[in-house]
């Protein structure tokens, strides 16, 4: 059975100081439960802070929101994976819809951020999706399709375990407005059968697929009953307090059920 997987996406929220003390008061009131794990994704800025904020019992992981592909160079403004391995952190999230919309990155630079980060220990969160005119033209698969076979391609099934996938309708990302439940499955039950035909049944089976997309502590539970999906990236609900909090507890309940 796969683990439930619930990462916080800070996106640009939060200082240094700020995220200490968040990490602080939601860190005792996060479960620890062999069923779910819990990740919190600071800017770059926030990752040392909260990481000496979390003690080793700590059920929260770090994750990363993004990197760079190569491991150091002359590259301004960037963050490489070895930067990250150092500062702790175990996941980090690429392809978020935000930055293919408004930093213009594309699906091959994205698998070859992929790859950076498997290379260096760190388990890669992809994120497909499809904007709202897509889906009311119908090309939802497609769309997901592509995102998936330019992102992952050439990946062995090595690499393939340490991957998890999250579903984000870009239409629903901080909108209010997620999509229903048989949506979701929907598309994950699309993910899982590329998986199944690009790598194998048992790729299929094993790899995580998150929903993205204006998760909240209502409606977390109708998401996670449902055996295709393995988890939520949260945005918004991430940055108070008792929303995480709940959303963990439920995640905890729905775990320990599977």
């Amino acid at each position: 059975m796969r683990t439930i997987l619930i990462v916080g996406n800070w996106k640009m929220n939060k200082t240094a100081s700020e995220a200490a003390a968040f990490v602080r008061e939601i860190a005792p009131r996060i479960p620890t439960t062999p069923t779910v794990e819990f990740v919190v994704a600071p800017p770059f800025t926030a990752l040392e802070s909260v990481r000496a904020a979390l003690t080793p019992s700590s059920p929260i992981q770090l994750g990363a929101q993004n990197l760079f592909w190569e491991s150091h160079g002359a590259y301004t403004g960037e963050v490489s994976a070895p930067m990250l391995r150092e500062l702790g952190c175990r996941y980090v999230i690429l392809g978020h819809s935000e930055r293919r919309a408004l930093f213009g990155e594309q699906n091959d630079g994205i698998q070859k951020k992929v790859r950076a980060a498997l290379a260096h220990g760190i388990r890669p969160i992809l994120c497909v999706g499809e904007s709202l005119s897509q889906r009311e033209h119908g090309t939802t698969t497609e769309v997901i399709l592509q995102q998936l076979t330019g992102s992952l391609a050439g990946l062995s099934l090595h690499d393939m375990a340490a991957v998890s996938i999250a579903y984000e309708p870009v239409w629903a990302i901080g909108t209010g407005k997620a999509a229903t439940t048989d949506q979701a499955v929907a598309a994950h039950r699309t993910i899982r059968t590329f998986l199944s035909d690009t790598w194998s049944s048992d790729v299929a089976n094993a790899t995580r697929i998150l929903y993205g997309g204006s998760v909240t502590p209502g409606n977390i539970e109708g998401l996670l009953q449902t055996d295709q999906i393995d988890g939520a990236l949260i945005g918004g609900a991430c940055l108070q307090a008792e929303s995480f909090v709940t959303i963990a507890s439920v995640a905890q309940l729905i775990g320990a059920r599977r």
